[in-house]
Formats: structure tokens, sequence, C-alpha cells
């Protein structure tokens, strides 16, 4: 097998409104079950998820909060109305958003955007990404698939690395359960998270900071899928997530 990634390059900064599936297909020769892995970031701004800083007034709680945690009420504020439930309140901020992703501030910061927003993830990454690849399919007549990606810190480890947060024409998890080993067990819970592996791939050509390249195609690794998917697949139950629980105990101890 010979997978093969690449940038698309030239895009110009987006803007609300854009539309990325035309800016895609404008610059670059798309084949049938590629993978389309684009940041957020870029869809955020398209569909202007973006909330002015100067009409934010931050709640008592919010304020509490950000004093606790040394950081900006008013972006707390905005963590507080994107998210159902707050895992971590110090020293960092770890909540579910609601789109059910867990991560540092719900995604929220105010990076790659005017000083005068604050950047929200997109407000549901999954139609967001069916959206994206069906007007690919439209466009250039090919079936493909999309991810749409966030840089995460990880439990136990130091630094970010790219995972899904939106999917379209890919099943996010792949069950290996069944399928036997190379002594011929048979595997009872292997279950590989290959939307976030993908992402994390595409995340090393995307870089970070001024240099970042929004938009990187997979092509060679056959993801497809027509079923409807979900990101919210790869998420645990919460009867299940052990850390859930471990960290509630800590909040109410």
């Amino acid at each position: 097998m010979k997978m093969e990634l690449f940038t698309v390059d030239d895009l110009p900064l987006i803007k609300e409104g854009d539309n990325i599936a035309a800016m895609i297909c404008e610059r670059t020769q798309l084949e049938s079950h590629d993978v389309v892995v684009i940041a957020s970031t870029i869809v955020a701004k398209s569909e202007a998820a973006m909330v002015l800083k100067d009409t934010i007034t931050p709640s008592e709680r919010a304020v509490a909060m950000a004093k606790k945690c040394g950081t900006d009420p008013a972006l707390v504020q905005v963590v507080l109305d994107n998210s159902v439930e707050q895992l971590v309140e110090f020293p960092v901020l770890l909540v579910e958003n609601l789109n059910g992703h867990v991560s540092i501030n719900a995604g929220i910061d105010d990076s790659n955007v005017d000083d005068k927003y604050f950047l929200e993830m997109p407000h549901d990454p999954d139609g967001s990404a069916k959206a994206i690849g069906m007007h690919v399919a439209e466009l250039c007549g090919k079936d493909v698939s999309v991810i749409i990606t966030d840089t995460n810190g990880r439990s136990f480890k130091i630094g970010q690395t790219g995972v899904a947060v939106g999917v379209y024409g890919v099943h996010p998890i792949k069950n290996w359960r069944g399928e036997k080993d190379l002594f011929g067990k048979v595997l009872e819970i292997t279950e590989e998270a290959v939307a976030d592996e993908v992402a994390s791939a595409a995340n090393l050509l995307m870089g970070e900071a001024a240099g970042g390249t929004p938009v990187v195609i997979v092509r060679g690794f056959d993801l497809y899928s027509s079923d409807d998917v979900s990101v919210k697949e790869m998420y645990r139950r919460e009867g299940e997530d052990i850390i859930r629980k471990g960290l509630k105990c800590l909040r109410h101890s």
C-alpha cells in the first residue's frame, strides 16, 4: 500500500461566506475516495462562528473562574456558553462542548483571527463536513471523505496532535473485533481511531502559526463510505468513561 499526503496551496485568508469546497476544487485535481482534511479554523471563519469581544458580559461565575485560572473573563464566558459540562476548572478549563468533544476552552481562542474576536469551533462540524463533501461531489464529480480537525493536548503526554472533530464519508472508528491476529487469536476489543490517525498525519503538513496550510489531501488510503456517519461514534458513553468518572470524583471530593 502507498499513501500520499499533500497540501492545497495558495488558499486566501478565509472570511465569512467563503466557499471552501469551491476553493479546494479550483486548486487541486481531486480523485474519487480522496480524504479531504480541513482545519476547523477556516470552517469556523467561513460560517462566522466568531464572537465580538466587546459584546461579551462575563457572569459572576465566569469572573471567578477566570481569576482562579488567571485568564480572560470574556473568554471563560464564551467557553461556558459553548459547553455542556466543565470537567476541570483549575488550572485549566477542560470542558465538553455542545457537540460532545472534550478539550481545553472548548477549542475557543483568538489565534488566527482579528484581535476583536474569539473564534469558536464550527457549531455543527459533522454537518459542515457533509456540506463540503457534497459540494465537492457536485463541483468535481468525485465522492470524497471529509475530516474536520483541531489540535488537542493529550493526557499523560506533552504536545498537541491533530484530532477529528467532524466527519463525512468515513467511519471514524475501524472495528477489528472478530478478526484474527498473526497467531490466529480472535481480537475482542480492538477499535482503531482512523479519523484521528488521519487527522494527526495531516497535521504534520498543516503546521501551526502564520505559515500553516489548512487543507491537506490524503490519497491512496480509501476510507470512503456512503453511510450516515458522525464523529460522535468516537465518544465514549458517559457510563463507560472511567476518566470522566475520576474527574468527577476529584471535583466533588
